[in-house]
């Protein structure tokens, strides 16, 4: 089965399209280096009932949004060979300044996870 990094990130309204910016340039490298998928999605339906809604889990200010992100890979292997070779690349260095970032870094919630069922397409 796949394996995938998955964030979810507090991010203020008015720099999303410096984060979405930063997000094409990162999605083309872990492309070029081997992920499977690299996706980021814009919190769109917030205002949930049912659980804990992503905006009271990401704690959001009336300004921000959440951004729910997750890249794809073979394995954990796979993972660890691409995420090193991300972390080299000249055009992750150049976005990863903590002081032009478009979000709190210190507020991003990240983790790997192993897929138990996989209902993509055939």
């Amino acid at each position: 089965m796949s394996y995938v990094d998955g964030f979810v990130i507090a991010a203020p309204k008015k720099n999303m399209p410096a984060y979405i910016r930063m997000a094409r340039v990162a999605a083309r490298v872990w492309r070029d280096h081997g992920a499977l998928d690299y996706k980021e999605c814009v919190g769109d339906d917030l205002d949930v009932k049912m659980g804990l809604p992503f905006s009271r889990l990401a704690n959001i200010k009336p300004d921000e949004t959440v951004v729910f992100s997750y890249i794809v890979f073979k394995s954990r292997a796979h993972r660890d060979r691409v995420n090193a070779k991300v972390m080299k690349d000249p055009r992750i260095a150049a976005s990863c300044d903590e002081k032009s970032m478009p979000f709190d870094i210190q507020r991003m919630a990240y983790g790997g996870f192993k897929v138990v069922v996989d209902g993509g397409a055939k």
